[in-house]
């Protein structure tokens, strides 16, 4: 029997849906057919979404948000962990306050958030599904946001682990995102020709739309990826060219 990606009606979490990487994966549940709440720290509009606010480092603001989306919808399928982020801080240079406060927002919060979502999910028939932004970050070296790096490592690793112990009724997955073309994309590639500059290292030849890591969020929540979890999907257009490659000054064959 073919499986359909069906998510119609679906009542679906998206923290930090407000811009960016988080308005591409609200849009693209919108577009599938569910019913999006999104959540972030200050007040924002999005158009055919609820907002709440909440601070997802704190845990009776996420008990709180979990509660009102039930008490509003009468259940929670599916949560995209999405806020997250750091700025550029060289780790020598940046303080314990600084290092904690990144690690809080990139792996306790979507812990925090995943815990109060699996006590509602876990009583549901259907069950549930929970897809964590994850970053290439987590996977190499993540000079000048070293925090940042290693959080989303541990991201991936709790993803795993969460996805044994809360099987069968909750799916969890995670997206592992390379570059992605945002009104912020500025602010760590520079002007437009270092944005160009930036693409020519991507396999694909582009950075991502916000649109397509939201497709990729919407396949690993739906149906069609019912024999998923545990798993942890590159979203990154190819990775990146090996420097070494520019670097070398022959065009021998490698064997």
């Amino acid at each position: 029997m073919p499986v359909e990606l069906d998510l119609d009606g679906a009542v679906v979490l998206v923290t930090g849906g407000v811009r960016g990487v988080g308005l591409g994966i609200t849009r693209a549940f919108q577009r599938a057919g569910a019913v999006v709440v999104t959540c972030a720290r200050r007040p924002a509009e999005v158009p055919g979404a609820s907002f709440l606010p909440c601070d997802v480092r704190d845990a009776d603001q996420v008990g709180e948000l979990v509660s009102r989306i039930v008490a509003d919808h009468g259940r929670l399928d599916v949560v995209v962990n999405n806020a997250g982020g750091a700025p550029f801080a060289l780790a020598d240079k940046a303080s314990p306050r600084f290092h904690q406060k990144i690690v809080e927002l990139n792996l306790l919060a979507p812990l925090l958030v995943s815990q109060a979502a699996y006590a509602v999910m876990r009583e549901q028939p259907s069950g549930g599904s929970i897809v964590m932004v994850s970053s290439v970050s987590g996977r190499r070296p993540s000079p000048g946001t070293a925090a940042y790096g290693a959080a989303k490592a541990g991201l991936d690793n709790l993803t795993a682990s969460l996805a044994v112990e809360w099987a069968p009724k909750v799916r969890v997955n995670a997206l592992a995102v390379g570059m992605v073309l945002t009104e912020q994309s500025h602010l760590h590639y520079g002007d437009s020709a270092g944005i160009e500059a930036v693409a020519r290292t991507v396999p694909l030849g582009r950075l991502a739309s916000p649109d397509e890591v939201g497709a990729c969020a919407v396949f690993l929540a739906s149906p069609l990826a019912s024999y998923v979890t545990g798993a942890t999907l590159p979203v990154h257009g190819g990775g990146e060219v090996p420097a070494f490659l520019a670097a070398a000054n022959t065009e021998g064959e490698s064997s």
